[in-house]
């Protein structure tokens, strides 16, 4: 196979995300005010990634989008802002001290009636879900050990032609390492397996930021 990429430098890395649509200024405040959290700031996503999901969010015309992992609320920001006013977002995630964070920015960015945080077991969350009222659009990006649970819970709530996004499939590279054989690696190793196959979608693995992997329900 033909090796059809670029490898990113730290150069080309800020030539591509100068060369995003400029982001929200409540975005740039919120990723400022995470960084003082020190390395867990890493857990945001990146500017470029949070780009790709506020266009997916208005190129399939989506008004009811889910997330898996909030932190901050980062990404839940970006999908937020992609939607319609009437949109809705369900963030599911545990943590009341970084949502709370998230709660803030939510407001000052004028779309904090657009979501909607359950704090609590994000599984439990979403079983608790109507299967008759669909998403069109779903973020995973929390724990990876139940990654898999997270998508079929989902999968089965998400309507024809749905997207479900998956963030750090590349897992810093560790899918590759053979003698990584924690439960975070293997899982999603697992995953990133049984997505190629699993006929009820159509999946794209994309080299942003960790790793995005991008399904669609057929």
């Amino acid at each position: 196979m033909l090796e059809k990429f670029t490898t990113l430098t730290p150069e080309l890395y800020r030539y591509l995300v100068v060369h995003c649509t400029a982001p929200h200024p409540v975005l740039r405040e919120l990723e400022a005010e995470t960084e003082k959290l020190g390395p867990i700031c890493l857990m945001q996503v990146s500017p470029e990634e949070g780009a790709l999901l506020t266009l997916l969010v208005r190129a399939i015309g989506a008004r009811r989008a889910v997330e898996v992992g909030t932190f901050t609320g980062y990404s839940a920001l970006c999908i937020a802002l992609g939607l319609p006013p009437d949109g809705k977002l369900l963030c599911c995630d545990i943590s009341e001290e970084w949502t709370a964070i998230a709660r803030a920015y939510w407001q000052k960015a004028g779309v904090a009636d657009r979501i909607e945080l359950r704090l609590g077991p994000a599984l439990e969350t979403l079983r608790r879900l109507p299967l008759s009222v669909p998403f069109d659009l779903a973020f995973i990006d929390a724990d990876k050990v139940n990654y898999r649970s997270y998508y079929e819970e989902i999968l089965c709530r998400l309507r024809p032609g749905g997207l479900i996004l998956f963030d750090n499939v590349f897992w810093m590279g560790q899918v590759l390492d053979g003698g990584a054989v924690d439960d975070e690696t293997r899982a999603i190793r697992e995953l990133n397996d049984f997505l190629s196959r699993d006929a009820r979608v159509e999946a794209v693995m994309l080299p942003v930021a960790d790793g995005v992997t991008i399904a669609r329900k057929r």
